[in-house]
């Protein structure tokens, strides 16, 4: 279980057990190289309690010294001993006092209880698979597959998470098996399980006007690129030219320069994009003329990864994503792209910093803006897919599509996502409406996105850190009224004013665009070529979820591939890789 995890732990390894409890951990060194080893225990009263932990603490140095008050004594410079510490003085209390991205799983020997306890947002995965007489637990399900004692059964309601786009709380895919929740602890003792939710995103009466809000913003801004930049390793930051990777950059560019030092920054860009690019109403623009100029405004030393669509259509690529999501959830080039820039980027940094959930907090998205969005009782981000993309993207068979039934799913889903958000006294419709459409955002989709930085990322050992997901922030920004975070008419408009110092005029102007997708006819081309091959292996597998007529269809030569077409393909190849690497057991019915 624990060698599965070597990849995003491939400093080190380490395993430790008693009695009936074992814990395995596997290190990315980022702090403290030679002192935080684990499995950590510490000796108090009497017993033992030891830690596995994956992620870091950015208040790590003020808990150490309130720690040190309190008589605790430290033989490391590691976060991880302080948020050890932090448990034998407070129990599973300690969660609260954390500004962080953390999975950590505590062995109480005292208590005789394992305590898991994940981030308040998600960033990190948690996922654990209840035994007869016990629990298993992993930062990923492959860790917990390994396992003889779990299950390969993936049924109806885990094929319908993987294909709906929505992301529901716990669910795991996989049957049997569950996940931590953000913003959660789960204890487990000889009493059974239990489960604590230690935060939430809670309405609240929003205490600034306009300038107040700008001047707060910039403030949480600085102090969380200031924390998040703290590491004894080489650090960089994604840069796609947009407003929030740039304002980051430049944040962190500035930060450095007080240091003497410089930032490093990466893009991700395709062979010829820039000078053949089509526009359309997802993207109007290219990313790199602006990554340039951002680049050159903050003077940091930059570094376009640039990919070709042989690289991105690479059927072991493709074989590599899927084994770092453990599922076929068909982002097509996006993944593929990402895993590649990581890769290249690891090479030369260990930790990233990443302009990720700066859209979901600030409101960045069309759908934000998009009528039929907002007035759709559905995720808002599924009319704007439909538009984008069309209602007949799916090669799956009539019977599986009848068999899902994904419109219920998705409506049972939405509604229960809804239920619990609270209205704020006088709050008006249409505020109410668009503070559902935030917290829609923050607690759901987000999490999507989330998952996939983190898989592709630590599937090359390189920890990518999200300052926008600092819950401070996202407390503030969330209970901002809709009219103060679109003061302007435009997107975001709280964060481009909080850093408009620091941004070239082209980027300060620019209109949202999405992550870059490749519009070379020739990555469409290998796809078709690819489905050709699975074509002619009809007794595979996948022809149970896959249609051969449409999938053949989707391979017809055409002078321009549809959208739809593209990511029909993509899902068929994707399930098909699936199928074969992970071998589950599809329970139709």
């Amino acid at each position: 279980m624990t060698e599965t995890m070597a990849c995003r732990g491939p400093d080190d390894r380490g395993t430790w057990v008693q009695g009936h409890a074992a814990l395995g951990h596997r290190r990315l060194a980022v702090i403290d190289l030679p002192g935080g080893r684990q499995p950590m225990s510490i000796q108090a009263a009497g017993t033992t309690t030891v830690m596995v932990y994956s992620g870091e603490v950015y208040n790590f140095t003020e808990l150490r010294q309130e720690l040190a008050s309190r008589g605790h004594r430290f033989t490391t410079d590691s976060d991880t001993e302080v948020v050890l510490h932090g448990y034998v003085e407070w129990g599973e209390a300690v969660a609260e006092r954390l500004n962080g991205m953390y999975a950590l799983a505590i062995w109480d020997a005292r208590e005789q209880k394992l305590v898991m306890i994940r981030d308040r947002m998600g960033i990190k995965p948690f996922y654990y698979y209840p035994t007869p007489d016990g629990v298993m637990f992993g930062s990923e399900p492959k860790a917990i597959l390994a396992n003889s004692l779990a299950s390969r059964t993936v049924t109806l309601d885990g094929l319908r998470e993987t294909f709906a786009y929505v992301k529901t709380p716990g669910h795991a895919i996989w049957q049997g098996m569950r996940e931590v929740e953000p913003g959660t602890v789960v204890t487990v003792s000889p009493e059974g399980i239990r489960t604590r939710v230690y935060w939430s995103l809670q309405t609240r009466r929003h205490p600034d006007d306009r300038d107040g809000s700008i001047a707060r913003v910039r403030e949480l801004l600085e102090d969380i690129i200031h924390r998040q930049l703290v590491a004894d390793v080489p650090r960089c930051t994604l840069l796609s030219g947009g407003l929030d990777s740039s304002a980051m950059t430049a944040l962190a560019a500035r930060r450095l320069a007080a240091a003497g030092e410089k930032i490093r920054s990466f893009a991700v860009d395709f062979v010829g994009q820039s000078e053949n690019f089509i526009p359309d109403d997802l993207r109007a623009t290219p990313d790199g003329p602006y990554v340039h100029d951002v680049a050159g405004h903050s003077a940091t030393e930059h570094q376009d990864i640039v990919l070709e669509s042989g690289q991105l259509a690479d059927p072991e690529i493709r074989a590599r994503v899927i084994r770092a999501r453990d599922l076929p959830i068909a982002m097509g080039d996006m993944d593929a792209s990402l895993y590649l820039l990581f890769k290249a980027i690891r090479q030369h940094s260990t930790v990233a910093l990443s302009g990720e959930s700066a859209d979901e907090v600030f409101g960045g998205y069309q759908q934000f803006f998009d009528p039929a969005a907002r007035a759709a009782d559905t995720f808002p981000w599924l009319v704007r897919f439909r538009q984008h993309f069309g209602d007949d993207d799916s090669v799956l068979t009539p019977d599986f599509t009848k068999a899902l039934d994904l419109t219920a799913y998705v409506r049972d889903s939405y509604r229960q996502a809804v239920a619990g958000i609270q209205r704020l006294n006088g709050e008006s419709d249409f505020e109410y409406r668009m503070r559902q459409i935030s917290h829609l955002h923050l607690t759901r989709f987000v999490r999507v996105l989330l998952d996939r930085k983190d898989r592709m990322s630590m599937a090359v050992g390189l920890e990518v850190r999200v300052p926008f997901c600092d819950h401070r922030l996202v407390e503030y920004v969330y209970n901002a009224p809709w009219e103060l975070k679109s003061f302007d008419g435009r997107e975001k408009s709280l964060l481009r004013e909080a850093t408009a110092d620091l941004l070239p005029t082209s980027v300060y102007e620019r209109v949202k665009s999405p992550y870059p997708s490749t519009q070379d006819p020739a990555y469409a081309v290998a796809l078709q070529n690819q489905a050709k091959d699975l074509l002619s292996t009809p007794s595979h597998r996948v022809f149970d979820l896959i249609s051969r007529e449409r999938l053949a269809r989707a391979t017809a030569s055409t002078p321009q591939i549809s959208q739809a077409s593209r990511r029909g393909l993509e899902m068929a190849l994707n399930l098909a890789l699936w199928v074969d690497l992970y071998s589950p057991d599809l329970t139709l019915s």
